[in-house]
């Protein structure tokens, strides 16, 4: 342990005395050597108060030892602003941000993190090969931009079906037992007023409004996560919040009301009561819009306690996506369309049948379950496997299968006993 610390501050030693990349000095990518062969050029930016950093060093130090052909650029950039504004505009060339460090700037192509020789280390040098053999080759940025993950190592979130995972996890939030149970106690509440129109129109605000909320509450989430970058800490942090919530809800179904809940305060319901009750008496459709908007922004006011989890993880997953800031909105859009679906398909149906109908402590505990159990599905996933959530469809596929399945196992088994 005492040698390989004292090789590291050796190694940091003499790159602190290498020349630094001052922030006019252009971006080479190849030369030619004297030889008349290829020389490719590494531009290395780190820091040493980065643990990845440090122990990037030593990989990098014996590029420079093993290949004369690759020439490494160092840069400190938590001692040299001039390093650190460096890095900003090549990041900024590439169409990227200088989010996290170690970061390595390789023929046009950017890669963040560090994790091992055989691993970030050996892409770092297949794309030094690559550009050597073809110095003219060129590389995409936005689409050759990895990250470092947590027990995974370097992943391209660019080579994934977004669209399919948002369809996914949205799916499996729509299913909220909290915003369920407002919605239906509100539109049972509305069928004695016998108007269709009446109810269509404070169900699909209701709906509305709640959709605007969740889509600020997730915004917030994105914005945080933007701006702490790729950090693979925050998601590790965030896959064992989900698992927490996750445990809450599964425990909800057996030990209702017992204990900690992510659910709608018995002391709240009389609140909300008394609003919907307020609408049913509403002369004009100003005061009914106004009511409705009230109830919404109370009902979601606890309701986000119940869906903190969902929101969570995709919006952690969304930021690791290099994507303009309007493409990150426009996927929280999507989210939140699919996440009204369920809610959308109730009003119409409650105010094209005039009919009552409320969710039972049995219904509500089972929806619970099943976002408990997905929930735990999707930590563990995030502490284990981050990136297949993003890089491919089949997980997602067959967490949703797998929950439902469980679910309805596990609700199966404790009725018969």
């Amino acid at each position: 342990m005492q040698t390989m610390l004292l090789r590291y501050l050796l190694v940091v030693f003499s790159m602190l005395l290498s020349p630094c990349i001052l922030a006019s000095e252009p971006v080479t990518w190849t030369s030619a050597q004297h030889s008349g062969e290829t020389r490719v050029h590494l531009y290395f930016f780190w820091s040493q108060k980065c643990p990845h950093c440090l122990k990037a060093v030593p990989f990098i130090d014996s590029l420079q030892r093993d290949y004369a052909w690759l020439e490494v650029h160092s840069a400190e950039v938590s001692q040299n602003r001039q390093n650190l504004q460096r890095y900003v505009e090549m990041a900024s060339s590439l169409d990227h941000e200088a989010r996290s460090v170690p970061a390595f700037f390789i023929c046009g192509k950017l890669i963040t993190g560090y994790d091992s020789p055989e691993g970030v280390g050996q892409q770092i040098l297949d794309h030094a090969h690559a550009c050597r053999q073809k110095p003219a080759m060129a590389f995409s940025a936005a689409d050759d931009a990895t990250l470092l993950l947590p027990f995974i190592g370097t992943v391209d979130p660019k080579s994934n079906s977004l669209l399919i995972f948002t369809l996914i996890i949205a799916g499996m939030d729509s299913f909220n037992p909290c915003a369920f149970f407002v919605l239906l106690f509100l539109l049972s509440l509305m069928v004695h007023a016998r108007s269709r129109t009446r109810m269509l129109l404070i169900g699909s605000t209701f709906v509305g409004i709640s959709a605007l909320i969740y889509f600020l509450f997730m915004a917030a989430w994105l914005n945080l996560f933007m701006m702490i970058g790729a950090a693979p800490t925050i998601t590790l942090i965030a896959g064992m919040v989900a698992i927490i919530i996750g445990i809450i809800n599964t425990k909800d179904y057996f030990l209702f009301r017992q204990g900690p809940s992510l659910s709608i305060p018995e002391s709240a319901k009389p609140s909300l009561y008394r609003r919907m009750r307020e609408l049913i008496k509403a002369n004009n459709i100003a005061t009914m819009f106004l009511g409705t908007v009230a109830l919404a922004v109370a009902a979601n006011s606890y309701e986000l306690l119940c869906t903190a989890g969902f929101p969570m993880v995709y919006t952690r997953l969304l930021s690791l996506n290099e994507l303009s800031s309007l493409q990150h909105y426009a996927y929280l859009v999507l989210y939140n369309l699919i996440y009204v679906i369920p809610l959308m398909i109730i009003v119409v149906v409650f105010s094209f049948t005039l009919g009552a109908y409320k969710l039972s402590e049995q219904q509500g505990r089972f929806l619970k379950l099943l976002s408990g159990l997905m929930m735990l599905g999707l930590g563990l996933i995030m502490l284990f496997a981050p990136d297949l959530l993003v890089t491919a469809i089949w997980p997602g596929f067959t967490l949703l299968v797998a929950a439902v399945v469980a679910s309805a196992g596990i609700h199966w088994l404790t009725k018969k006993t």
